[in-house]
């Protein structure tokens, strides 16, 4: 099934280059576009967008924000931030409000094609100089994450701890489904556990908590 793509930008000329970009890669259509955030929630409901592309700096709503909104959507759409910056304050910002991967637009056609198939597969996409900077939050906070990761090593059951690493691994949940030897519906009902005891809106959200707690390794 091809997915149905939306590209919100607020520059022309970056939204025609990446629905060419988007337009050549098989499985992958551009249904709409939004010149700001203010019109993407509107836009991505009425062409049922599948996945959207999401600039961070726009007039009116930005980025952030409009990814606050489309999560707020009854079945909403995947979502890939992009900006200009390899390492980007406000991508994180958006990555918190639920969006499924960070990208740069300084990028080629097979590394699209690669984020794309990821984020629609399940997983998350953080670029490693992003997960240096989570590192790097994490570690100048580093008295107020060892008292939170205590509480979650309290909280959280063993099976429940490994869940949290594979999702900050950026595993979708067929994957964390073979790592685990466990059923896929199996892992979305320890998904939905995780969420709810973590007091999180979506896996994405775990998933950054799993790098600031330094869960990577269970």
């Amino acid at each position: 099934m091809t997915v149905r793509v939306m590209i919100v930008d607020d520059q022309p000329i970056t939204r025609s280059g990446l629905r060419f970009l988007v337009d050549s890669i098989p499985g992958y259509q551009v249904v709409a576009e939004a010149e700001d955030g203010a019109d993407a929630v509107g836009k991505a409901r009425e062409h049922e967008a599948g996945l959207v592309l999401m600039d961070l700096r726009m007039p009116r709503i930005d980025g952030v924000e409009a990814t606050r909104q489309l999560m707020r959507m009854g079945e909403p759409p995947r979502v890939l931030v992009m900006t200009t910056f390899a390492v980007d304050e406000q991508a994180l910002d958006a990555l918190e409000a639920g969006a499924h991967g960070f990208l740069s637009k300084d990028l080629r056609v097979e590394e699209l094609r690669a984020a794309m198939d990821v984020v629609m597969s399940g997983g998350q996409l953080v670029s490693g100089d992003m997960l240096d900077f989570l590192m790097l939050k994490a570690s100048r906070g580093a008295a107020g994450l060892s008292v939170r990761r205590k509480e979650l090593l309290v909280l959280l059951t063993e099976s429940e701890r490994r869940v949290l690493s594979l999702l900050g691994a950026g595993l979708s949940n067929s994957e964390i489904a073979d790592a685990l030897y466990l059923s896929v519906s199996s892992v979305k009902t320890y998904v939905s556990r995780l969420l709810q005891k973590l007091n999180l809106d979506n896996r994405t959200q775990a998933a950054v908590l799993a790098y600031e707690l330094d869960f990577m390794d269970g």
